[in-house]
């Protein structure tokens, strides 16, 4: 049984992987990956497949051994300290199994008694899970009988039923419909705010880019980025698509876009103009001085910052391993 005694009071990083390097042969599946992760934020990890987000991952979750380097949860080792990590963390891995002849609510209460909650409190931790994850309506339904979403709900449940500190999701999105995946994110987001500490892989991006707050892309075992997005778009360059209405005909406004070398116009049609210009806020705002010096009467003026696919794309190159 594992030990129920009160987790120490930590202020470091939550999650803390140092250096951490994972071998399969002569493949390095993860390569020197150091990150943190402070309490109460939520961590994605992005990355295409074999990448080594989910290797690293189980190794936190204490389910895998490094090659070297290290990987911390409120301080202790998953390596040399697994029990007590485990009592602080629970893991979604990306494809887990049921027991078919089970209803929801003895598939939680398995896994409840297996981490050792007992009598009133297993009670108490049960009916809240169900509750938050909106599983009480289905307490008698057979596990077999559920639908993905609903699964994905239960397998989050079964991750929080000891209440734990650090909560770690493989591709939790993966498969799920529009409104599934827009419940998934409002409860992520509620747990953070309930200071659970959150490390969540996934292909979605733009979920990601929504719920996470900050980020760490990762490509054939090497970290190639990490901190918030604006942070890692603020270290690419920058190329803004821009959209401009006029009251007049475009001539003139394209006489004026000329001037600039890091101006390209993609299209021109009546009174409008789409065109990228590299650079930042300061670039965008010359491009408007000298329109509006040029008595340009403009009806609109707007652009769009690059997605989080965007900084994706130029970060990564396709590599596989």
């Amino acid at each position: 049984m594992i030990s129920k005694a009160p987790f120490l009071s930590w202020d470091g990083p939550v999650i803390e992987l140092q250096d951490l390097c994972r071998n399969f042969g002569d493949t390095r599946a993860v390569d020197h990956v150091s990150f943190t992760v402070p309490r109460g934020s939520v961590f994605g990890y992005i990355g295409p497949n074999g990448a080594g987000k989910t290797t690293s991952m189980r190794i936190l979750a204490t389910l895998g051994l490094p090659t070297s380097g290290d990987a911390l949860v409120e301080g202790l080792s998953s390596i040399n300290d697994p029990e007590r990590v485990r009592a602080r963390l629970g893991f979604m891995p990306d494809s887990f199994g049921t027991y078919a002849d089970t209803n929801c609510a003895e598939y939680l209460d398995f896994f409840a008694r297996s981490q050792g909650l007992i009598g009133r409190e297993r009670t108490r931790r049960l009916r809240w899970v169900m509750d938050f994850t909106g599983m009480r309506s289905l307490a008698s339904k057979p596990v077999r009988g559920l639908s993905k979403g609903m699964r994905q709900r239960l397998c989050l449940g079964r991750a929080l039923i000891h209440d734990p500190a650090v909560l770690i999701l493989d591709e939790p999105a993966a498969g799920l419909d529009p409104r599934a995946r827009i419940d998934l994110r409002r409860i992520i987001r509620s747990l953070a705010a309930d200071n659970k500490t959150i490390l969540i892989s996934s292909h979605i991006l733009t979920e990601l880019a929504e719920m996470c707050d900050r980020v760490g892309i990762i490509e054939q075992g090497e970290l190639l980025a990490t901190g918030t997005f604006d942070e890692i778009r603020g270290t690419l360059r920058q190329n803004r698509d821009v959209l401009i209405r006029v009251a007049g005909t475009t001539e003139a406004a394209l006489r004026s876009l000329a001037t600039f070398e890091d101006v390209e116009v993609k299209s021109s049609e009546e009174h409008r103009v789409h065109f990228t210009i590299d650079g930042g806020d300061h670039r965008q705002m010359e491009v408007l001085r000298v329109l509006v010096e040029a008595g340009i009467e403009l009806l609109e003026f707007s652009s769009k910052d690059d997605s989080l696919e965007d900084v994706f794309l130029q970060i990564t190159d396709g590599r596989v391993q």
